[in-house]
């Protein structure tokens, strides 16, 4: 498969105990998996663990599909950074006897993707992706800006892998920030901190460091460089299935890329800055999982109380 990314032995291994134990459902595609009802039980812990620290904050909840405006993914960018991430959708746009040619490769499963045109939707590769032109439309910001608690939104990447923490369609619990750049990067190193705290509460060994976004090519290592340089993102890491630590939440400071791109103003008139906070959910379950075991009955009550309380 083009872009496949094999996983570890230890990943291997790892994933074929989740599938062994029934927590994870295969699907034949790389990075695509149902959820059997002990891994739901834990994420859906998780989801109600990450609601409750992200009250705090008092933000505004908005909910949106999985799906986004194609005219949304091209102004914000992001084809130039990561062409090799984006999901597009098509649909069938062709005559009757094309309806019939292309059923009868699909029974082969042969190509029929001629028969196909791209429509106005893609796949959200970001929760927080509609937030900025809904946001945009309403005119400017109020002195203080806006909080938006989007919650656990799917989002797709494609990035099939052999490691059981790299999926395709997964979901991320994202929060946004519109404000001054002060502000702004408060937010954002407040919640980072915050995050560390809460993961290390159910008994993850969680460690933060500066990262940068998978950017495509040549000009992408430039930006992938800059990035790291003005520490704009950063990445609470914990050890699932190795060799390295992974990602479970990120912090990302977008300065004025999405309030350049949709006009998002202060009410004196400046451009906004925005920045945005995800938990990847099924990460955060993965490594709960890796680290107390397949058998939450056997968990550590500490860790059980903050999950379950």
């Amino acid at each position: 498969m083009a872009g496949f990314r094999a996983g570890s032995p230890d990943q291997e291994s790892f994933l074929d105990e989740l599938l062994g134990h029934g927590l994870l459902i295969a699907s034949g595609v790389p990075g695509l998996f149902g959820h059997g009802e002990r891994f739901d039980a834990v994420l859906t812990a998780v989801d109600r663990l990450i609601a409750r620290t992200t009250a705090v904050d008092q933000a505004e909840r908005l909910r949106f599909p999985p799906v986004l405006a194609r005219h949304d993914l091209e102004t914000n960018n992001f084809l130039a950074s990561f062409p090799h991430l984006a999901g597009t959708i098509f649909s069938f746009d062709g005559a009757d006897a094309d309806a019939i040619e292309l059923a009868g490769r699909a029974r082969r499963h042969e190509d029929w993707s001629e028969f196909q045109g791209i429509t106005d939707l893609v796949l959200a590769p970001a929760a927080c992706y509609p937030a900025y032109p809904a946001i945009a439309a309403r005119g400017p910001l109020p002195p203080s800006g806006v909080t938006l608690d989007l919650g656990a939104g799917w989002v797709f990447r494609h990035e099939p892998s052999g490691d059981p923490a790299r999926l395709q369609s997964f979901r991320m619990w994202e929060m946004v920030r519109m404000a001054k750049p002060d502000t702004v990067t408060r937010w954002r190193d407040e919640w980072r901190d915050r995050a560390v705290a809460v993961l290390r509460s159910v008994g993850l060994d969680a460690g933060v460091d500066v990262a940068t976004d998978p950017f495509f090519g040549r000009a992408g290592r430039m930006l992938a460089a800059n990035q790291r340089q003005q520490e704009l993102k950063f990445e609470v890491l914990v050890q699932i299935a190795g060799p390295e630590p992974t990602a479970v939440a990120s912090f990302n400071y977008h300065q004025e890329h999405f309030s350049g791109a949709y006009g998002i103003q202060m009410a004196s008139g400046e451009t906004a800055h925005t920045a945005c906070i995800g938990f990847g959910m099924e990460r955060v379950t993965l490594a709960l999982l890796r680290t107390h075991g397949l058998d939450t009955g056997q968990w550590p009550d500490a860790v059980c109380d903050h999950l379950w309380p």
